[in-house]
C-alpha cells in the first residue's frame, strides 16, 4: 500500500471514531506499529491529525444538524458504553435524587442501575420502561416527544424541571470540546439538558472517546460545570477543565 493510501485509510479512521490507538491501526490496515507511528508523525505535522503517545485524535470537528437514530447510535462503541453504565451505576446511592438523560448510554446505564432505594427522573421514554419494570421509583418529565432520540423537550419539560433539585444528574451528550464545552444538535434538547445541569448537585456526562473535540450547534453546559466518564481520554488538556474519569472495557 502506498502512503498516501495509507495516510488517506488513517485519516478516515480517525474522522469515524475520533480517536484511535496506533495497535488498532496497525491490526486493521495489516502494517507494522512502527509504520503507523511515522505515518500519524507525517499526518500531526501536516496538520491533518494530533498525534499522543500510543495514537491519534482528530482535530476538532465542527458538526452540522443531522442526528443519527437511537437504533443506528446503539450500535455504536457499544463495548465502551457499556463498561461507562456500569461505573457509572455503582455511584448511585441509597437516598439520592437522580436525573437520567435520554441516550443511548444513559439508558445502558439504567440497564445496570440496582438501587432500589434512589428515586429516578428522567426525559427518556425508553429510559423510563426500563426503570420500571425494574420496580424502581420512577417518574418521567412532561412534554413533547422527540421521535429520533424518543426524549421528551420543550417548554413542558422545562417547566417540570424547575421543580426538582437533583442530588446526581447522568448526561448524554454529542460533542465535548474545551472551548464549545458540551454540545448537541438540537436546540430545544439542549435546553432540557441544560436546565437539568443546573438543578443538580453534581453531573455527570456518560461519553465514550468518538465524543471528544466534536462541536455541535448548541452547547447546554461549559466544561467544568460536569464530570466526564469515558473509555479513554487522548487529550490531557480536557482534564485541566474538570474531573474525568477513564473506566476499562
Amino acid at each position: 500500500m502506498l502512503n498516501e493510501e495509507r495516510y488517506q485509510l488513517i485519516q478516515e479512521i480517525i474522522s469515524e471514531r475520533n480517536t484511535v490507538t496506533v495497535a488498532e491501526l496497525a491490526r486493521e490496515l495489516k502494517t507494522s506499529e512502527s509504520t503507523i507511528r511515522r505515518d500519524l508523525t507525517a499526518l500531526d505535522e501536516l496538520g491533518k491529525i494530533r498525534k499522543f503517545f500510543g495514537g491519534a485524535t482528530a482535530i476538532k470537528q465542527s458538526e452540522g444538524l443531522h442526528e443519527d437514530a437511537v437504533s443506528v447510535k446503539e450500535a455504536v462503541m457499544s463495548e465502551e458504553k457499556t463498561a461507562i453504565a456500569k461505573y457509572a451505576a455503582t455511584l448511585i446511592n441509597d437516598g439520592d435524587f437522580v436525573y437520567i438523560d435520554a441516550g443511548t448510554t444513559t439508558s445502558r446505564l439504567v440497564d445496570f442501575i440496582s438501587n432500589d432505594k434512589a428515586t429516578y427522573i428522567t426525559n427518556g421514554i425508553t429510559h423510563a420502561r426500563k426503570l420500571i419494570h425494574k420496580g424502581l421509583n420512577a417518574y418521567i418529565i412532561g412534554g413533547k416527544v422527540k421521535n429520533l432520540t424518543e426524549a421528551i423537550i420543550g417548554a413542558e419539560g422545562l417547566n417540570s424541571l424547575r421543580n426538582f433539585n437533583f442530588t446526581k444528574a447522568f448526561m448524554g451528550v454529542n460533542g465535548i470540546d474545551i472551548s464549545c464545552g458540551f454540545t448537541t444538535p438540537d436546540i430545544e434538547e439542549a435546553m432540557i439538558k441544560e436546565a437539568a445541569v443546573k438543578k443538580s448537585y453534581t453531573a455527570f456526562v456518560l461519553a465514550d472517546r468518538t465524543k471528544f473535540r466534536r462541536v455541535f450547534p448548541v452547547t447546554f453546559a461549559p466544561l467544568e460545570t460536569c464530570c466526564i466518564i469515558t473509555d479513554f481520554l487522548a487529550d490531557f488538556e480536557f482534564t485541566k477543565k474538570t474531573v474525568i474519569k477513564e473506566v476499562e472495557k
